[in-house]
């Protein structure tokens, strides 16, 4: 049972205790500052390293050796000069860190404008795949909710860490089994309605919102994409569209038991313009046999004038598969510790959230 769960927002990043009543607020780090992303210690020897996106000071990272306690500041990905010839029609400088997902000794970053760094000194160094950033098929990429591509899922398997799956908004979800050195679409079978009907099966451009894997079973994967919920039981070589959805089935979140593979939650919302709970009424989906039905939960959490969006990291669950955690943009904080039947409230005047993660048991 996790004990700390952290939560990073637009004014700080917030660590939460466990206690016999709930959990408790109990420190506060990089105080009116933008955390975009954190990645919790794990087994005392890799530091924790968080996000920040300062605007006018830039993107910085920061990692801590103690919990949290202190930090010291370490490299940010720096992208290599753009060619003088190049056509690319992006950048080629960091925007965001978006995303960090660690295995043994190695963390990824996944940035806006849609490149993956590795390090693997703990962020004193960070190197760009440059067998993905390359592909040709990146000029098709295309920003979602920012003006250009971001890489918002790094799914890492602890047992082959050679094997990464990547979910790029907009530009699908890519795999590689071979540490880098090569990189295959993983996006047949997703569909983007809002594209021309000759484009909408196109795997390259695809708009995955957040990609999720049991981690018991990592051939089993759940997408929340912008136009419905779908699963993949062959490690994403093929997706397929979960419907019925009851209250909606567009949102960013998703979480998935990390025993059960049949076992997901979602948090729904009213797509493109209005990203608002449906019907003002906060809501979790949760599916328990495969997405063939779906709970929604509701019990403790606000059924009217309720204007709480869930971003794509928003939503989590502990290693028991009990516990989740999930926040929001008007800066509500909810706990379950029993698969969403009940959330307890932990505070609703907190910074809008970007980003939830509970610690390792």
């Amino acid at each position: 049972m996790a004990e700390r769960a952290w939560v990073a927002t637009k004014k700080g990043l917030l660590s939460f205790q466990r206690t016999r009543r709930g959990w408790a607020f109990d420190r506060l780090s990089f105080a009116g500052e933008p955390v975009t992303s954190v990645l919790p210690p794990a087994d005392g020897a890799r530091p924790m390293l968080a996000a920040l996106n300062l605007g006018h000071f830039g993107v910085k990272c920061h990692a801590s050796m103690d919990g949290g306690l202190s930090w010291r500041e370490v490299a940010v990905p720096v992208y290599p000069e753009q060619p003088e010839q190049s056509v690319d029609e992006v950048a080629w400088k960091l925007v965001q860190i978006w995303s960090l997902a660690a295995a043994g000794d190695t963390i990824y970053c996944g940035t806006l404008p849609g490149g993956l760094f590795r390090s693997d000194d703990f962020g004193a160094s960070w190197q760009l795949e440059r067998a993905l950033w390359d592909r040709p098929e990146r000029r098709e990429w295309f920003g979602g909710g920012y003006d250009v591509p971001g890489i918002h899922s790094i799914l890492i398997d602890p047992a082959e860490p050679q094997q990464l799956l990547v979910g790029i908004s907009c530009g699908g979800a890519w795999r590689t089994r071979d540490g880098g050195q090569s990189w295959a679409l993983a996006a047949r079978g997703m569909r983007a309605a809002y594209l021309p009907p000759e484009l909408a099966d196109n795997p390259n451009i695809q708009d995955p919102h957040s990609i999720a894997v049991c981690a018991a079973a990592r051939d089993t994967l759940w997408c929340q994409h912008h136009n419905g919920i779908f699963r993949s039981v062959d490690g994403a070589a093929t997706w397929q569209a979960v419907a019925p959805v009851p209250v909606s089935d567009f949102g960013f979140a998703v979480a998935a038991h990390p025993r059960n593979p049949d076992c997901a939650w979602f948090v729904p919302a009213i797509k493109d313009e209005c990203r608002i709970p449906p019907e003002q009424a906060m809501a979790v989906l949760r599916t328990r046999d495969g997405g063939q039905s779906f709970d929604v939960l509701r019990d403790g959490l606000p059924q009217q004038d309720c204007f709480d969006l869930v971003y794509r990291h928003g939503l989590a669950v502990a290693d028991n598969g009990e516990q989740l955690l999930m926040g929001s943009t008007t800066g509500s904080l909810w706990a379950s510790e029993n698969g969403g039947e009940h959330w307890q409230r932990i505070g609703s005047h907190f910074p809008p959230v970007l980003a939830v993660a509970f610690e390792a048991d």
